[in-house]
């Protein structure tokens, strides 16, 4: 055991939280250190979290090759482009997914050498309440001590397992597993129809898998707006992939090589799904296991999470928490507004996180966006609201992508115009999404948006046909 090395800041993991709020805490002229335990395949360090290493980062690296696969195989001919024979190199695939994985870890370290970030590699606990703040012990190849004046928590979160279905990440995959299937299998089932299930099940599909999706609600993507969520129904089913919502599972089992899913649909007949492979999605839970919390009285609530309050305050002067260990939505960008913002707070200023102003992406194909407040939610709240759509059947540069699919969507207030949602399905949703996000961070009216000179021909069109289409007054539509 070395000696106890002092620092102003310890932050524990370095996913999108725990990074993002050492490096923004170093920046502040906090002597800041950052423990993170992930191993790459050759035992060396994988700072990221489950974002980088098996999440977010790799996620879309196969999106994007198995959207490539599809465009060869299906929409080439449309252009005027023929390939001939189509093969699949899955191997080289996921290499190339891997390579990106490994290019963000060693771009994290990068920046911790670039901000004098203090990088441990090992398991951070804590150990006890000391004068001088907290000691964390550090578990791995040199187990140490350190002491942190501050102590910011970003340990992150771990998928639920199904009872009586644990994950062998075989047969029965989480995300983890779900990015590493060594071959393509022949029929694919995923329960949870959620944004992980979505998103893993179009990668299959797209390769040559035959998908079932179980949903345990009745509604499809029921945080999405109803309109929205219809048309991801219908594009999705379009696509192959078969979705059973309001099922009940009752036993999962495996056997010889694949597993076999007992369940009741939403009429109440009992079905028997069999598959090669199983995605298990049906939600995450805070990772505190080994934090050793009890030593040092931080609390958590029934689900295992840390107790905050609004500015990611724990119980403990000091202590901090952010991202998926906290409530709010298990987002990677919301963690990293929380881990700036906490930063910021230790070094005495006015840290920002505005919930309502956090984009949700679910990156199939078509992709789908949304911030702000559901047309379903107003309705609920009693809101009086105007609504706007806007095809991209009607977009032109949609058509020159040869991807109409979808609409903008955009929900104001009745008197103030104040834009209070906007949701999106269609070609590049992730990004226009932000122009939304923008305009409701500086609470811009729809007139606003319909005042603003979009490019043309661009997919931006749409955002501004739809906030014209609130006043009933498109242009192209």
């Amino acid at each position: 055991m070395s000696s106890n090395k002092q620092f102003d800041v310890v932050v524990i993991g370095a996913g999108p939280g725990g990074y993002i709020a050492a490096i923004r805490a170093a920046q502040l002229g906090f002597n800041t250190a950052c423990i993170d335990e992930w191993k790459n395949d050759k035992g060396g360090p994988a700072p990221g979290g489950t974002c980088t290493n098996v999440g977010c980062i790799p996620s879309k690296a196969l999106l994007q090759s198995s959207e490539h696969f599809e465009h060869a195989g299906h929409g080439f001919a449309a252009h005027g482009i023929g390939v001939g024979e189509l093969s699949l190199d899955l191997s080289k695939m996921l290499g190339r997914k891997n390579a990106v994985v490994k290019q963000n870890n060693d771009g994290i370290l990068y920046l911790f050498k670039k901000n004098k970030v203090t990088f441990f590699h090992g398991r951070g606990s804590f150990a006890r309440a000391s004068e001088g703040g907290y000691e964390i012990a550090v578990a791995g190849a040199a187990p140490e001590t350190i002491t942190g004046k501050h102590v910011i928590v970003a340990t992150g979160s771990n998928p639920r397992a199904l009872p009586g279905a644990p994950f062998d990440e075989d047969r029965i995959l989480s995300n983890d597993g779900a990015l590493r299937i060594a071959a393509v299998p022949k029929r694919l089932g995923l329960i949870g129809a959620g944004v992980i299930g979505l998103e893993m099940g179009s990668v299959w599909r797209r390769l040559g898998a035959e998908v079932t999706v179980l949903e345990a609600l009745p509604s499809f993507l029921g945080a999405v707006d109803e309109q929205i969520a219809k048309e991801a129904h219908r594009a999705f089913t379009k696509q192959g992939l078969k979705i059973e919502l309001g099922v009940k599972i009752s036993e999962v089992k495996t056997g010889g090589e694949g597993v076999s899913v007992a369940y009741a649909d939403a009429k109440g007949g009992t079905k028997t799904l069999n598959v090669d492979k199983l995605i298990v999605s049906i939600g995450r839970v805070a990772n505190t296991t080994g934090l050793n919390a009890e030593s040092v009285g931080l609390q958590l609530d029934e689900r295992g999470a840390i107790t905050v309050d609004d500015d990611c305050r724990t119980n403990l002067p000091k202590v901090w928490a952010v991202g998926d260990v906290v409530r709010g939505p298990m987002l990677a960008h919301k963690a990293e507004e929380e881990g700036v913002a906490v930063a910021e707070r230790i070094a005495g200023q006015h840290g920002h996180v505005n919930f309502n102003t956090i984009p949700w992406v679910i990156y199939t194909s078509p992709e789908i966006a949304w911030v702000g407040q559901t047309e379903q939610q107003l309705k609920s709240a009693g809101r009086a609201y105007k609504a706007g759509s806007f095809p991209f059947l009607a977009n032109g540069r949609a058509r020159a992508l040869g991807d109409t699919t979808g609409m903008v969507k955009m929900l104001a207030d009745a008197k103030t115009d104040e834009i209070l949602g906007v949701h999106i399905i269609g070609p590049m949703a992730s990004e226009l999404i932000a122009e939304a996000v923008v305009a409701m961070e500086f609470k811009a009216s729809s007139e606003d948006l319909a005042r603003i000179c979009h490019a043309h021909p661009s997919l931006s069109e749409a955002m501004k046909e739809a906030a014209l289409a609130v006043d009933k007054r498109t242009l192209n539509f």
